[in-house]
């Protein structure tokens, strides 16, 4: 059983044990279905839910002022996989509606377990390519985690997008490489306000490194 970290404890706070539940479905059905590679067991906590969750940092609002507004946003998470970082943020904003994207029944069947046995109410599963949702989820809020290149993967958020809409791709160290060789791809959707930012520079040496994300919106609807 993976013990969570105290980065992690510090990030997910009274959620702790919901996170450590999906912990454990990672290291034992994730791992046994290859879903994560076994020697990712031991690097749950920091290397996936803690590196999912810091992007919570980037969602707009609080969970308080979300049910005080009575207002549901819907964040779509892109090649959702084993539910990195999807899962993670319905279980830090249960005020959100999480739809997870993945085409491979396998890693659908494993998501729908993860949903029942976390009792996440605000998650729903749709086993279906980018390209075949594209213009029909108009998300809030779209999310991905070593889906695909920059400039591949912009085209794919920008069809689950609503006009305007916020994509947050965690990215690796060449990030603000793969931002540059992306902008002429951005330029042509429309995109505005591309960055890469970090996020969890406040947990200081509890972490090993930030957690890096391009950020962007997608092009605004004409007036």
């Amino acid at each position: 059983m993976p013990v969570p970290t105290r980065a992690a404890r510090e990030v997910f706070g009274s959620k702790t044990p919901q996170a450590q539940a999906y912990a454990n479905l990672l290291a034992g059905p994730g791992v046994e279905r290859g879903l994560i590679g076994p020697a990712e067991a031991q690097r749950i906590w920091d290397r996936h839910l803690v590196n999912s969750a810091l992007v919570a940092e980037f969602l707009p609002g609080t969970e308080a002022e979300a049910f005080a507004q009575a207002r549901s946003t819907r964040l779509a998470d892109l090649g959702s996989g084993a539910g990195l970082p999807g899962i993670v943020l319905a279980i830090l904003r249960p005020d959100m509606a999480v739809v997870l994207v993945e085409p491979m029944a396998r890693r659908t069947a494993f998501l729908a377990e993860c949903v029942r046995e976390l009792g996440l109410r605000n998650v729903e599963i749709c086993r279906a390519r980018a390209e075949e949702l594209a213009g029909k989820l108009g998300a809030d809020i779209v999310t991905s985690r070593a889906v695909a290149r920059l400039d591949r993967l912009a085209v794919l958020a920008a069809g689950l997008s609503r006009p305007g809409g916020l994509v947050l791709a965690i990215k690796g160290a060449s990030a603000r490489a793969e931002l540059e060789r992306a902008r002429p791809v951005l330029k042509r959707l429309g995109v505005v306000d591309a960055e890469v930012v970090t996020a969890g520079t406040r947990l200081g040496g509890l972490i090993e490194q930030p957690t890096t994300v391009i950020r962007f919106r997608t092009r605004e609807a004409p007036e």
